[in-house]
């Protein structure tokens, strides 16, 4: 069981240590669903130092679980999600999960759209063609292709996209990554822009290594969202649970 005081601790520690952006104020009313949304090379229990700190808030939590086959399948299991919440939700993604969160955030019942290290395309933007404006991040050349289905190698999961993160966690999370369609990052385009309609919230990874991070920062000003940078890898939600807790709660009006 957790702690509420110490959460609350490991909370304002956690404030303390990220940097506040300009981003707009945002008046967001208090709920008390939120859905979390994983990228490529992982599953919902990326979400695993967060989710028991958003239970201990009183929060009702869903992580989602992708089948990264298409953009399509992924928009889908996550309009699910938000289907089964029992009123207002904030809706949370991490990494390539931005995708489909600004696609499905425009659903009446999200409140506002966390991004964590994430993609945030315009609409029928082509995301590839942005990131390229900026310098590629050394984790991409780590993918290995199979059958068509894409992984990261363990050198380049362990030091690219899990950098800052223990080791030994590190290392589970290699094993349960989850392949996805090798043609899936390249081809998922967004229809619509949640993040124009909704209350937005942007986390920057200061030592990202799979999104380059002046790229994070420039989405995060395109969309003028409330944005802290935390000094961690592209898995602040692992390395940093306590920050990335805090921005959810804020956007759900609880911090």
């Amino acid at each position: 069981m957790i702690d509420r005081r110490a959460f609350s601790i490991g909370l304002a520690a956690g404030v303390a240590g990220a940097l506040l952006g300009t981003g707009r104020a945002q008046a967001v009313p208090t709920v008390r669903n939120v859905v979390l949304i994983h990228g490529l090379y992982a599953d919902g229990s990326s979400w695993s130092k967060c989710i028991p700190l958003l239970q201990a808030a009183g929060m009702n939590v869903t992580a989602v679980q992708n089948p990264l086959t298409t953009f399509e399948d992924d928009v889908a299991s996550a309009q699910r999600a938000l289907a089964l919440q029992d009123g207002p939700t904030v809706l949370v993604a991490h990494s390539y999960g931005g995708m489909v969160l600004t696609q499905t955030g425009v659903a009446p019942n999200v409140t506002a759209v966390v991004y964590i290290a994430a993609r945030a395309p315009d609409a029928n933007e082509n995301y590839s063609a942005l990131a390229k404006r900026f310098p590629t991040p050394p984790a991409s050349a780590g993918l290995i292709t199979t059958d068509g289905y894409s992984r990261l190698g363990k050198d380049a999961f362990l030091n690219d996209f899990a950098n800052g993160v223990d080791p030994v966690e590190a290392n589970v999370l290699y094993a349960v990554q989850q392949a996805s369609v090798s043609s899936l990052s390249g081809t998922a385009k967004a229809t619509v822009a949640a993040w124009r309609e909704k209350p937005s919230f942007y986390a920057v990874s200061k030592q990202d290594r799979t999104i380059n991070p002046e790229l994070e920062r420039f989405m995060a000003a395109r969309m003028k969202a409330t944005t802290i940078e935390i000094d961690s890898g592209h898995l602040s939600l692992v390395s940093h649970p306590h920050e990335v807790t805090h921005l959810i709660l804020q956007a759900a009006g609880h911090a």
